[in-house]
């Protein structure tokens, strides 16, 4: 009946003859060239979906020719109409059918123009030669246009075959024999395609082709394994990509890796995705490109975005940003439409990986487009385990991707520095232990990312006092012993890591905490703050345990801290005492120092004192604003001791007592200022030093009382502070002083004592110490014997040969410059008031020739004087004024020397020859 109609229509119409030949060549030779293995292969898949059975296909060689078998339903009626109409398909509302029944059938026409086909209850045949007799049959136009052309439509005629029925388990069998082809070499191309249509056709299950299998195995959760490739599938039964795995592992498709749109048979669209897509696309009439102007088109490029995006979902965590397509030109307009659609699905699907507690387990994914990066400029795992750790800290880090995961590039995801990062964790409220985990988890990325140190420069660090502060080179750290000082930025000790000292903070031992800046500006204030009601005793106490050593000494750049004394009252440490410090009763009553409150003498004797507060004298270095009068003194600067214009005059004797005592502050009071100072206001007895002398100072034997004995003070501090071991004259009021008590009858001042006093006040004339308009020359001067006369009756002696001669004429002592002597005291020489000429030659003796000369020169460690001396057996000198006096020895006008004793003429010649050295 089939074949009647068709020869009957050609017959008829030749038009449509030629029609038909030209229908079925496009087919075979236009959509559907080299895809007989596919088409046969989609038939196979539908004839599985119709009966709801697996798929099954077996092909072979046999008798020359190739024989496809496949399981499901067998070819029916419709089937074989369908085959022979090349216009219809019988499979079109098939559910599952992803072909066309007998349209794709035309496929076989490229290799074989006798096709067959055989099932159970009987088979059909095509056949080329036979086709041609029938239409050169029909004669008329039909067979002239044979005659023109002699092409023919060979699925249009069918005819029964009376055939072996298909193997057993099988309900259809195609069976071909190549025109030109072998057709081994067609069961291997069925082989080499097999696995790619087992993956497009899902209702196959397991293809035989000679001797090999090719099997489709479902692993689930969308996963399938291809003899022995595996893929993850995901989509709807009209959409679905297909991501190839290896090693249990995904492997994204390449850019260049040639692969096209499965439609679902490949197309001549390329894709350069890193996933392959099998989708019903409209096609153009050769079966090789899209319809891009088919409504079907665009909704099928939404449905794949969408269907991406589920595969990426279905992707283990750690591989899908890999599946994310590179930035590339598109391959095909298709390419491009699904590149767009895709980039825009996947910005606002969630499926990045958000950063969670370990403990917490997995979490929500997070949508590209609301998503943060934390970025540290190192490979994508630097800072690992870093996201986790904020996101569990702080509700402002719910948006973080998880550890490692770089989100490919196109997806704008906010990106946080590392200069971000920092600033963003400055808000964040933690305990100091998951400081230190932040800190061990950018240590890493620290050591290998250059310039990533610089950028953490602000990055926060917590404080032993609970402050939170940006800038580890800001930061101390610390023992954990060390106390908490609110001014001082010290890191808490559960968050020290060594990534801080890194990023520039500093180990803070005693003394660096000591010196800090910030910890003096903070003493500075504490007794302004005190006094302000605020509570500085945290930061006294802290002070005062840096300061708690054995070895700890006075540090003045702590004696601002604010204490309290014994009322309460705040209270600077170096204005208080320690209670029942020795130092305590030698203060004036109203000086201004308190005794410290007994609430801080837990911190230990040896913090407070070294802080400033009194336990004795300190000291301290040279410094005007703090020491009394400093800025009247012109000396040396070293250590010198402070307070001690707070001592009472009455207490002075006790004071030098403790001041001695101690080695720094009787080192201090033997010079410099504190000797200078103590000289100018120690009372001993209600007298100032300078008018006492010391018990050894012979010298000054009545001129000055020896000074009261004080217990633990010797005679070198004594005379450090003005206590006089010697004459000696500073001062043009120490000039007029020294001589009212010369000429004191009371005090017992012997000879020698006031020649010592005269040598005293002719050296400091000498030295312009004294200013003789501002002397007056005293009334009354004391003599050789001890005894006081008046000036208008003495002479300065200044050549002792003339003693003997002055009679009853009172002499002054002259001292070593009797000429400035007598210019002092407006007094005469003895020289100038005698003078006289000796009776007689006497005999010329050498001085060396005495023994007597010899022995004594060498015993004063002088030289005989040259020349020779005159011996008398009496000296008698005829005075010029009258009258003559008998003289031990006398000078002779030529230079010599006259003597009745050598020796007496020894020391008169010694006498004037240093006198004339003396005068200029």
């Amino acid at each position: 009946m089939l074949r009647e109609g068709v020869l009957a229509a050609w017959a008829s119409s030749p038009t449509r003859f030629r029609e038909d030949v030209n229908t079925e060549d496009d087919l075979c030779r236009g959509g559907y060239a080299d895809t007989w293995v596919v088409e046969l292969l989609q038939n196979a898949a539908d004839a599985a979906v119709a009966a709801g059975v697996p798929g099954r296909v077996r092909a072979s060689v046999r008798g020359g020719e190739l024989r496809i078998a496949n399981a499901g339903a067998p070819l029916d009626a419709a089937g074989v109409a369908a085959l022979a109409a090349l216009r219809a398909s019988a499979k079109r509302d098939a559910a599952g059918a992803t072909g066309r029944f007998g349209v794709g059938f035309a496929a076989v026409r490229a290799v074989c123009s006798e096709p067959r086909l055989v099932t159970a209850a009987g088979g059909v045949a095509f056949s080329a030669s036979r086709t041609a007799s029938e239409v050169a049959a029909l004669g008329g136009a039909a067979a002239a246009e044979l005659a023109r052309d002699p092409r023919v439509p060979v699925l249009r005629l069918v005819w029964p075959a009376d055939e072996e029925p298909p193997p057993e388990g099988y309900a259809t069998e195609v069976r071909l024999r190549p025109d030109t082809a072998d057709p081994h070499a067609l069961l291997d191309e069925l082989a080499r395609a097999c696995p790619d249509l087992l993956l497009a056709l899902p209702a196959l299950e397991r293809v035989t082709a000679g001797t090999d299998h090719v099997t489709r195995t479902d692993l689930g959760a969308g996963r399938v394994r291809i003899s022995d490739r595996e893929f993850l599938v995901a989509g709807d039964a009209g959409v679905r990509w297909a991501l190839p795995y290896t090693g249990g592992r995904p492997a994204p498709f390449d850019p260049d890796a040639g692969e096209v749109l499965h439609a679902p048979t490949p197309s001549a669209e390329q894709l350069s995705l890193p996933v392959r897509l099998i989708a019903p696309f409209p096609l153009d009439p050769d079966r090789r490109r899209i319809r891009a102007d088919d409504p079907a088109t665009g909704e099928l490029v939404e449905r794949a975005a969408a269907s991406y995006a589920s595969l990426v979902r279905a992707t283990a965590l750690e591989h899908r940003t890999a599946l994310v397509p590179v930035p590339a030109f598109p391959r095909s307009p298709l390419d491009g439409r699904l590149r767009e659609a895709i980039a825009a699905e996947l910005a606002r699907t969630s499926w990045l990986p958000a950063a969670r507690a370990p403990d917490e387990g997995a979490g929500d994914d997070l949508a590209p487009d609301r998503a943060e990066w934390l970025d540290l400029g190192g490979p994508g795992d630097a800072g690992a385990g870093l996201p986790e750790l904020l996101a569990a800290a702080d509700p402002g880090f719910e948006r973080l991707l998880a550890s490692g995961v770089v989100p490919p590039p196109g997806l704008d995801v906010e990106r946080i520095g590392p200069a971000g990062l920092a600033e963003r964790l400055t808000g964040v409220e933690a305990d100091p232990a998951w400081w230190q985990r932040v800190y061990a988890a950018l240590a890493p990325a620290v050591d290998t990312v250059p310039g990533l140190a610089a950028e953490l420069g602000a990055l926060p660090v917590p404080l032993a006092d609970g402050r939170l502060v940006p800038g580890p080179a800001s930061v101390l750290i610390a023992e954990e012993s060390t106390p908490a000082i609110p001014e001082l930025r010290i890191a808490h000790p559960d968050a020290v890591h060594p990534l801080l000292r890194r990023l520039g903070a500093a180990d803070a031992d005693r003394e660096t905490l000591l010196a800090a800046p910030a910890l003096h500006e903070a003493v500075a204030r504490s007794l302004d703050d005190a006094e302000a009601g605020l509570d500085t005793e945290p930061l006294a106490r802290a002070v005062l345990a840096l300061l708690d050593t054995p070895s700890a000494e006075r540090d003045e750049r702590f004696g601002g801290l604010a204490l309290t004394d014994d009322e309460g009252r705040p209270a600077r440490a170096d204005e208080l005492v320690l209670p029942g410090a020795a130092v305590r009763d030698l203060l004036d009553p109203d000086a201004p120092v308190g005794t410290l409150g007994e609430e801080w003498l837990d911190a230990g004797t040896d913090a407070l004192v070294a802080a400033g507060v009194l336990d004795g004298f300190a000291v301290v270095p040279f410094d005007p604003s703090v020491l009394h009068d400093a800025d009247a003194y012109e000396g040396d600067e070293g250590p010198a001791v402070r307070d001690l214009d707070l001592v009472d005059d009455d207490r002075w004797p006790a004071a030098l007592a403790l001041l001695a005592s101690g080695r720094e502050t009787r080192a201090a009071m033997l010079t410099g200022y504190t000797a200078w100072w103590l000289e100018r206001n120690v009372r001993i007895a209600g007298r100032l030093p300078s008018t006492w002398r010391l018990a050894s100072a012979s010298s000054l034997v009545g001129l000055y009382d020896p000074v009261p004995e004080i217990d633990g003070v010797d005679e070198i501090v004594l005379a450090a502070i003005g206590v006089r071991s010697h004459v000696v004259v500073t001062a043009e009021d120490e000039a007029a002083e020294l001589l009212d008590r010369l000429a004191d009858p009371d005090r017992p001042v012997t000879g020698d004592v006031a020649a010592a006093a005269h040598t005293a006040l002719a050296a400091a004339y000498t030295a312009g110490v004294v200013d003789l308009d501002d002397l007056d020359p005293p009334a009354h001067v004391r003599t050789l014997t001890g005894v006081v006369a008046p000036a208008d009756r003495v002479v300065v002696l200044d050549a002792p040969w003339v003693l003997p001669a002055l009679d009853d004429t009172p002499a002054v002592p002259g001292g070593d410059d009797p000429d400035t002597v007598a210019e002092l005291l407006d007094l005469p020489l003895a020289s100038e008031r005698v003078t006289g000429t000796v009776r007689g030659e006497g005999d010329p003796v050498a001085w060396t020739t005495l023994a007597e000369v010899v022995l004594a020169c060498r015993a004063v460690g002088a030289q005989p004087p040259a020349g020779e001396l005159r011996v008398h057996e009496e000296l008698v000198v005829d005075l010029d004024g009258g009258g003559a006096v008998t003289v031990p020895a006398w000078p002779c006008a030529a230079g010599g020397w006259h003597a009745s004793d050598p020796l007496r003429a020894l020391v008169a010649a010694l006498a004037a020859e240093r006198r004339a050295r003396m005068i200029p």
